[in-house]
């Protein structure tokens, strides 16, 4: 819960800090990592001053438009970060580290010993947020004795229409307290220790907060208190978990914390060089800070499960976030799906994107779908009331919700009666956003796809077949003679897109381009109501978007050459942004067109191009550890197709990779033979599993449970290693026009939970 760091006034502070010139505002306890849109936390940013000026409180800049510019710049140069850890030095000559544990940060304000116009050094503390949502009133207290200060506020939820209240209690120690206050906008006094400060009325909340000076330039500890709940609680959790201001010990616990949570997984280098390696576990770092564990701080219902939140959105973490936690962190993916259907308990549906106790905004689908399946098909168990998760899924499938911008999905009975999301819906049961009609009908299918799988699971024979002839809607989008044109009016040379469709039955019309990587007319492609029919991605991209059928999709494409080239057009023409999560999977798409070798060659080319060590090596925002794992499972050299139990054999990016199951405590060890750490020999020419030769592309979830080992050979070229058809990832539609193998068998979805069949036929769980 705690995440402390510097808030910079940067327009990409969504997280807090950035490294790009602009000056830091405070340093605040509770931050949301890597989110897109409006920042998020950042409540009750403390800041000090060598002094104000002739000691004259009326003399220093108290609200963050004034103090950031003047007393906020820094050195890049100064600044140290590491898990548990930050630190950076102001140019005022203020030294300011901290570390945090679960509910509470410890702050450490170094003071130089000469260098202000006045004696009395100062901390402040803010009633204000990053994004300065602070709605009524802000209340905070000062102790005139003790220097303790309390306080809330009401903040707007980002990406939602909610509101949260969060407070505070912070204690100083290290040296003896001068006096205290209080300020309102730009005015200070020592007499008032209360204030409870309106909003204004002009769009930006009146500065308001209270401070603390000191006797001496001796270095001051803040010890913040966290809570959801109410102040009292605040101090409870500082006063438990840092009660002695031990900063070396708090930061030495924080440490260990994330080395035990990062132990899992270890690497034979093999010559790699280190920025590799740095990139491969700041990937598994940012994979593991969201989303946010508030159990026991939830203020609206407490029964005693677990409580999660900051899911930004599952939209963004059902592709390869969430399933990479499901490896390395099975106990707390557990405790997640717990909370997702607590939350449909308490609120009637589970969330697709939840942040600070407010439901979000639905970007596609229902994935909670997708992620509640893929830990039923994994194996994740503790504690989980499966039928009540099985109840939430069939019910998004089946119910619309009168607000469905939030909630479930819309157009259900568009979806039923006619097998598709028309554009321009006539929906009287719900409302919503009526665009993104075609990746809503590519996302729901999906979603009924992994629904289906559950049921098969479950011995269902009804829902697995009604589910399963739902998986198939996608194919009612799909125009044959749609062609693609570039701005300029030349044809890309590819027949065949998905197109809207109306009520009737009779074609719409999207540009396919319109909303890729290379359109640059400013189309509008999010939740607008002026949006188009695919959500922040292109048909191009969303044109790959079957993932359980991709043996239908590579014929109507027009056979697996052509899907090939299908997809390095898309990547080799930037027509798809790596910094988006639809594109993903396109990476390691070549694997169901028999060209595993292809998907390992795509990787490299966006590894470390667009991901990298550097303070600018990430494309966009982290999307909450999107793009985190994305690195991770990349480098790794397996990457999962969610919602199934598949994942896509590549070769790691070190000699060896050894991944020891939390639960089992079994190692699996995916290992190279022939490793080249220039990266030239990067195709499997041949492969075995456990000691025995092992052909298909793909393996499943009891690789890690059980502790398999997988040998690779590579080689400098592509070679027939994983390409015949009985050796490509499952599909529900059959495979044709490969010339490989004899073998055009379907592979079908008969299986069993979390061990897949190897044996005559292929099983898609």
């Amino acid at each position: 819960m705690a995440k402390a760091v510097a808030d910079t006034t940067s327009g990409s502070n969504q997280g807090g800090f950035t490294l790009d010139g602009t000056p830091i505002s405070g340093f605040s306890a509770m931050h949301d990592s890597g989110t897109g849109g409006s920042p998020s936390l950042g409540n009750f940013p403390l800041f000090p001053y060598v002094s104000c000026p002739g000691d004259d409180i009326d003399r220093c800049d108290f609200p963050k438009r004034t103090r950031a510019p003047r007393h906020g710049q820094f050195n890049a140069s100064s600044v140290v970060a590491r898990p548990g850890y930050f630190e950076v030095t102001l140019n005022t000559g203020i030294r300011a580290a901290m570390t945090t544990t679960v509910h509470a940060a410890l702050f450490r304000f170094s003071f130089p010993a000469t260098g202000g116009d006045g004696t009395y050094p100062l901390i402040l503390q803010d009633l204000t947020d990053l994004s300065d949502s602070r709605q009524d009133n802000g209340t905070v207290s000062v102790d005139a004795s003790t220097g303790r200060i309390t306080g809330s506020g009401r903040f707007q939820s980002s990406f939602s229409q909610g509101q949260y209240v969060s407070y505070f209690c912070t204690d100083f120690s290290g040296s003896q307290i001068h006096d205290s206050g209080i300020f309102v906008n730009s005015r200070a006094t020592t007499d008032v220790k209360n204030l409870t400060i309106s909003r204004s009325i002009n769009g930006y909340p009146l500065p308001g907060g209270a401070f603390v000076r000191f006797a001496s330039t001796d270095p001051v500890f803040a010890r913040v208190g966290l809570s959801f709940i109410s102040s009292e609680q605040a101090c409870s959790n500082a006063e438990a978990e840092i009660p002695d201001y031990d900063f070396a010990g708090i930061e030495q616990t924080a440490y260990n914390a994330w080395q035990q949570k990062l132990s899992p997984i270890t690497i034979s280098q093999g010559g790699v060089d280190d920025d590799f390696v740095t990139n491969f576990y700041s990937g598994i770092y940012r994979t593991m800070v969201n989303p946010q564990n508030y159990t026991g701080e939830n203020p609206y219902f407490n029964t005693g499960e677990p409580y999660f939140d900051s899911f930004y959105c599952l939209w963004d973490s059902f592709r390869s976030q969430i399933p990479f936690l499901t490896i390395l962190d099975p106990d707390s993916v557990a405790e997640m799906i717990r909370s997702l259907i607590d939350t449909y308990r308490y609120e009637g549906w589970l969330p697709d994107c939840r942040m600070t106790f407010s439901k979000g905004y639905t970007q596609g689908g229902s994935n909670a779908d997708v992620i509640l399946a893929d830990g039923y098909l994994k194996g994740i168990n503790a504690g989980i009331d499966w039928d009540t998760g099985y109840e939430a899924v069939v019910k998004d499938a089946e119910v619309e919700p009168f607000d469905w911008s939030a909630n479930g999905r819309g157009g259900l009975d568009s979806w039923k009666g006619l097998g598709y999301i028309p554009v321009e819906d006539l929906d009287v049961k719900g409302f919503g956003t009526m665009t993104r009609s075609i990746s809503r009908t590519l996302e729901y299918a999906y979603n009924d796809f992994t629904i289906a799988q559950w049921a098969k699971l479950r011995n269902d024979t009804g829902d697995t077949e009604k589910y399963l002839r739902s998986s198939e809607n996608w194919k009612s989008l799909y125009k044959s003679d749609q062609t693609s044109n570039f701005a300029n009016g030349q044809n890309t040379g590819f027949t065949g897109f998905f197109q809207p469709k109306y009520l009737n039955a009779t074609w719409g019309y999207q540009d396919p381009l319109w909303c890729s990587n290379i359109d640059n007319a400013g189309t509008v492609c999010s939740l607008q109501n002026t949006a188009h029919e695919t959500f922040e991605s292109s048909i191009w991209e969303y044109g790959f978007f079957v993932p359980h059928n991709q043996g239908d999709l590579i014929t109507l494409y027009g056979g697996p050459d052509q899907f090939v080239r299908r997809l390095d057009f898309l990547h080799d023409q930037n027509i798809t942004y790596i910094g988006n999560e639809p594109a993903f999977l396109t990476v390691f798409q070549y694997h169901y067109a028999g060209r595993p070798g292809l998907s390992a060659r795509r990787s490299h080319f966006y590894i470390p191009r667009y991901f990298d060590t550097t303070p600018e090596g990430l494309p966009g925002n982290d999307d909450s550890g999107a793009m985190g794992s994305f690195v991770a499972f990349s480098m790794m050299g397996l990457f999962p197709n969610p919602g199934q139990n598949v994942y896509l054999i590549t070769p790691p990016f070190f000699e060896s990779i050894n991944i020891t199951h939390p639960q089992t405590g079994n190692t699996a060890t995916i290992r190279n033979v022939n490793f080249d750490p220039t990266y030239n020999a990067i195709y499997i020419q041949s492969a075995t599993l456990n000691g025995e030769p092992y052909t298909r592309n793909w393996i499943d979830h009891s690789f890690f449970t059980e502790g398999k080992e997988l040998v690779l050979t590579l080689g400098r070229n592509e070679s027939t290693w994983g390409t015949a058809v009985e050796d490509l990832p499952p599909s529900i539609g059959e495979y044709t026009g490969f010339n490989r193998t004899a073998s055009r068998r379907k592979l079908r979805s008969i299986g069993s939970r979390y061990a897949p069949s190897f044996g005559q036929e292929m099983r898609f769980v």
